[in-house]
């Protein structure tokens, strides 16, 4: 199997944890979109946000998405990767995407233990839950057009690990 393989899903998902132990089994290449920004800008998104607004952040992101896309690569996508229609378009085009899918309450906990503000800046001003619902609600509908495949990742890491060798066996 040499594709790639994109991971979507809203903050604190998993995307990078699982992307690394993915990465790992399979034998491929690992990268955060994110992390790839902050290394060749040396900037972190809030950092990028302030300077060029979100509209700059994102056309940054699309970009590194575009540039990172290799076969044997797993990439771990921002968050918001999926509100750009060209971007659901490339990884579906470009690769595999798997969809790593939680409760709103299960995000916000984790963002509560580990809010790391300066690579996930608040989007909308609101509580951690609260904004992990409304964040949630709205961009729902864009991680599954975008996706392939989706797994639950409310459950033991190696679980969700064997579902997503499992989903990329049957694709």
């Amino acid at each position: 199997m040499k594709k790639t393989i994109f991971l979507v899903g809203a903050r604190a998902a998993g995307k990078t944890t699982m992307g690394k132990m993915l990465a790992n089994k399979l034998s491929f290449s690992f990268i955060d979109t994110d992390c790839h920004l902050l290394e060749t800008t040396q900037r972190t998104v809030a950092e990028i946000v302030e300077k060029e607004g979100w509209e700059g952040f994102r056309a940054r992101e699309s970009q590194v998405l575009i540039d990172t896309a290799k076969p044997n690569r797993v990439i771990a996508t921002g968050g918001g990767m999926v509100l750009a229609e060209q971007n659901r378009q490339f990884m579906k085009q470009n690769g595999i995407v798997i969809f790593l899918s939680a409760p709103a309450a299960t995000l916000a906990a984790r963002l509560m233990k580990d809010p790391n503000v300066a690579q996930r800046p608040s989007l909308t001003g609101l509580s951690i839950s609260d904004e992990m619902e409304k964040v949630l609600a709205e961009r729902l509908p864009l991680y599954h057009d975008a996706a392939h495949h989706i797994v639950d990742v409310d459950q033991d890491e190696n679980i969700i690990l064997n579902q997503m060798i499992e989903k990329l066996q049957s694709h």
